[in-house]
């Protein structure tokens, strides 16, 4: 069984970026080659393993206030019971469902995933007063109809590494953890090279924006929160099929 190394503390965005592209080499060894293959299987691990942290803290707040909680998983789904690795110097007798499940062998792990756990996040939103955020991982896993990973030696790898990516491995000048680690993994998508041009701005929608704002020659965009602003290329060319002697490199800028 896959076991948890001492947590590494991840103290800027490229170490950030290092620990998550390591996730994403398990999974291509994994025989989840392609990144529209290995974005949505990594965004409903990772997902799961930041909701596991953010119930668990909502649960001391409520106890130190003295507030009924009621997390919105149970066991055995919870990240805690089938994901977690066992910590380094757990005392004897420590168990939980994923340690169960390896010790019985013969795929007993990926099986549970695949039959059970799957099904049931993604039925929460059919339960009598379901609630939002019960519905927000029920969407979450909608598309997901079985773990991609080929192997349970790779799965219980990629579990082990997205463990590491919480609040408590990433320095808290980082505030919001998914952020920094999306922000690193579409700039190395973005890379020459990449097949993960469906992650960025659709052509479609460029074009829809373009004919909305119906660049005139001499006119200045700026693009705020779009941070890279590779979409802006179109209102030049389009410019240019208007009246391409006037058009000039640079009349739009970002």
């Amino acid at each position: 069984m896959a076991k948890l190394k001492s947590v590494k503390k991840l103290a800027t965005q490229q170490s950030v970026d290092a620990a998550l592209w390591s996730v994403c080499d398990i999974m291509r060894r994994g025989n989840v080659a392609s990144a529209i293959q290995y974005v949505p299987e990594l965004t409903w691990i990772l997902f799961l393993r930041v909701l596991d942290e953010l119930e668990d803290r909502e649960a001391l707040e409520a106890a130190a206030t003295g507030v009924r909680y009621e997390p919105s998983l149970k066991a055995p789904y919870r990240w805690k019971d089938w994901a977690a690795p066992e910590p380094k110097g757990a005392p004897t007798g420590w168990t939980n469902r994923r340690k169960q499940l390896t010790e019985a062998g013969s795929k007993e792990f990926l099986n549970f995933a695949n039959a059970n756990l799957i099904p049931h996040l993604k039925a929460l939103r059919d339960k009598p007063q379901a609630t939002a955020r019960q519905k927000v991982i029920s969407q979450i896993l909608s598309a997901v109809e079985k773990v991609r990973i080929d192997t349970e030696t790779n799965f219980l790898n990629v579990l082990d590494k997205v463990h590491e990516i919480t609040n408590q491995g990433v320095d808290p000048t980082h505030v919001f953890t998914l952020s920094q680690v999306y922000e690193g993994l579409l700039l190395k998508m973005g890379e020459k090279g990449s097949d993960a041009g469906q992650f960025f701005t659709p052509r479609e929608v460029i074009r829809v924006l373009v004919r909305t704002l119906a660049p005139k020659i001499g006119e200045t965009v700026t693009t705020p929160v779009a941070a890279r602003a590779a979409s802006w290329p179109r209102p030049t060319s389009t410019c240019g099929r208007r009246r391409a002697r006037r058009c000039r490199p640079g009349t739009w800028s970002s």
